[in-house]
């Protein structure tokens, strides 16, 4: 029988595990100041809180990054059990200055996404919009060359015949539907002003009616007679409110590339804190390699002063 444990359980040893006979458990942790302990604990909150990062999806950047595995010297772990004031200082840099540059890849990252969008993205959409609403225009005067009759049927032409009454129009568009053997678009006549293409879609099991003039407006048919010839019109006098649409995304798209020209030069808002705080962790970490140095020479002195008396030791065991 293979044993399964519990993650959870792992972190208290086997005082909660199955087995343990005490229905309650005290759990103490302690922490001597100015020992390892310090830093043995900052490991185990930087982790925690990279564990919560991910877990809560509250952080504020995108990209998150475990703690750098760096191991203190041996000097280091002397000046921390020693009560070593910089040791602590180095921990807090570390962490501060390593968060600041995570913060400062996502605020360039997002940078060179704008820089892309107002070089690329942004002139492209505009000049798409602006033709986009060119041809529109020209097809609101096609379709005011034909006008919707109000006492009488637009004649509707269908594989070269003319129909003048809606009914027969309708009868004819749905028949024409049922000859379909192809997918692909086919022209099958006119309607005021503009060629009409019969289009077929087997995934949907849906007929289209494509009125063509400087673009393409797609019209979906149903099976009511009098209800397709109705949907082609509504189409050919919505172009009004498409215009307005158009002319509404070409204004808020140049507002959005003025906003992004502007963004895109911002600089980092806390690039001045990042470079304090490197040239503090740079001068503390000096300062630790400084006090490394003068152990040396203690050491080295303890040495040599040690070489005489081990002598005068070896004299006289002779």
């Amino acid at each position: 029988m293979t044993r399964r444990r519990v993650l959870s359980l792992q972190r208290a040893g086997r005082i909660i595990r199955q087995g343990n006979t005490n229905e309650k458990v005290h759990i103490y942790r302690y922490v001597t100041k100015g020992t390892f302990d310090t830093y043995m604990w900052q490991t185990v909150e930087q982790k925690q809180k990279f564990i919560s990062q991910i877990f809560t999806s509250k952080s504020p950047v995108r990209v998150a990054d475990d703690i750098d595995p760096t191991a203190l010297s041996f000097a280091e772990i002397k000046a921390l059990s020693t009560g070593n004031p910089h040791i602590k200082e180095k921990m807090e840099l570390d962490m501060e200055v390593s968060k600041l540059k995570l913060i400062k890849s996502s605020f360039m990252s997002q940078i060179y996404d704008l820089e892309d969008k107002v070089v690329k993205f942004y002139p492209k959409q505009i000049a798409e919009i602006a033709a986009r609403i060119k041809s529109l225009e020209k097809d609101i005067e096609t379709a005011k060359q034909y006008p919707k009759a109000e006492d009488k049927f637009n004649t509707m032409t269908i594989d070269g015949f003319g129909y003048f009454e809606k009914e027969k129009a309708g009868n004819a568009l749905i028949e024409r539907c049922k000859k379909m053997t192809s997918e692909e678009p086919v022209n099958i006549g006119d309607y005021r002003g503009f060629s009409m293409e019969l289009s077929f879609d087997s995934f949907q099991k849906l007929f289209y009616v494509t009125l063509v003039g400087c673009l393409s407006h797609k019209v979906e048919l149903g099976t009511d007679v009098f209800g397709n010839i109705q949907r082609i019109d509504n189409a050919l006098d919505g172009f009004e409110k498409r215009l307005e649409f158009e002319k509404e995304k070409l204004a808020n798209t140049n507002t959005q590339y003025e906003t992004a020209k502007v963004e895109a030069k911002r600089a980092f808002p806390q690039e001045a804190e990042l470079q304090e705080k490197t040239k503090r962790l740079a001068a503390v970490e000096a300062l630790l390699k400084m006090d490394k140095k003068d152990d040396n020479v203690i050491d080295t002195d303890v040495s040599d002063a040690e070489v005489p008396q081990q002598k005068r030791e070896y004299a006289m065991s002779r």
